[in-house]
């Protein structure tokens, strides 16, 4: 980056589920982002981005939580997220939230268009598709890569990942079929229908393994700790990580999931 042009101010939203349960994804996500020449500032006063009061009916819980989120990061240029799910939340629906007031619809749309999820954020916003390469990230073996639905259909994320994976060493990326259908996570959706989720995460495992792919890759940790779970119910040796782990060149921990697989 020229010294004339300013870093972009860049919020890190970190997600629930990577502070309690992945942190190396955070960790991985602000390396890529720092070596894109972006200023990452991570506001403690972020909390959940409100998905799951939202998908449970409860507006003014989910207004609330907006509104905080709105003002943590307050005077960013971008706010990231190393998640479709909560990026497609803090982008779509936000705005939604507040249609009927026109002081925060303002700004909760104002805020929403400065979301975006990582891989998009890298390629589309910062055209650094070879941010791995640069980072001199490698990956000895195969991989197959899982559309979570929101970043999917939601935010369109789809190419920008397998761009930014053609960057890493010594990894060969092998493409599931149906790779776009639903993992059977879906926020509530795995709790109110547990067995309709079981089916289909066994579904979207048995497609993962039939790839070849010793090594399973997503952008959402939802997704993820789902896939992760059943793979470890069945005592399938394939790793599970994250692709800001994989990336950033931080995959000298523990696969997800890995852990439950060993008691």
């Amino acid at each position: 980056m020229s010294a004339s042009v300013a870093a972009p101010r860049v919020g890190l939203f970190v997600t629930c589920l990577v502070d309690l349960h992945r942190p190396n994804v955070g960790f991985a996500t602000l390396r890529l982002l720092e070596a894109a020449g972006c200023t990452v500032i991570v506001p403690e006063a972020q909390t959940c981005c409100g998905q799951p009061a939202f998908n449970s009916g409860d507006v003014r819980s989910t207004r609330a939580i907006a509104r905080r989120t709105i003002e943590a990061f307050d005077g960013l240029d971008h706010v990231v997220v190393p998640s479709g799910s909560c990026a497609g939340m803090l982008h779509e629906h936000y705005p939604l939230l507040f249609a009927d007031d026109p002081v925060w619809a303002t700004r909760a749309s104002e805020f929403g268009a400065r979301c975006h999820e990582l891989t998009s954020f890298l390629v589309d916003v910062l055209g650094r598709d070879d941010i791995a390469r640069e980072l001199g990230a490698s990956y000895k073996g195969t991989v197959t890569y899982h559309d979570s639905c929101a970043g999917l259909r939601e935010l369109g994320v789809k190419a920008q990942p397998r761009a930014l994976l053609a960057g890493v060493a010594e990894t060969t990326l092998a493409e599931m079929e149906d790779t776009e259908v639903c993992c059977g996570f879906g926020g509530t959706f795995c709790v109110k229908f547990a067995d309709i989720s079981e089916r289909m995460a066994d579904d979207k495992i048995a497609l993962a393994l039939q790839s070849g792919a010793d090594t399973l890759i997503g952008g959402d940790m939802g997704c993820l700790l789902n896939l992760s779970g059943r793979l470890s119910r069945h005592e399938h040796a394939m790793r599970v990580y994250h692709v800001a782990e994989v990336l950033a060149g931080m995959v000298d921990v523990p696969a997800i999931g890995e852990r439950l697989s060993k008691g």
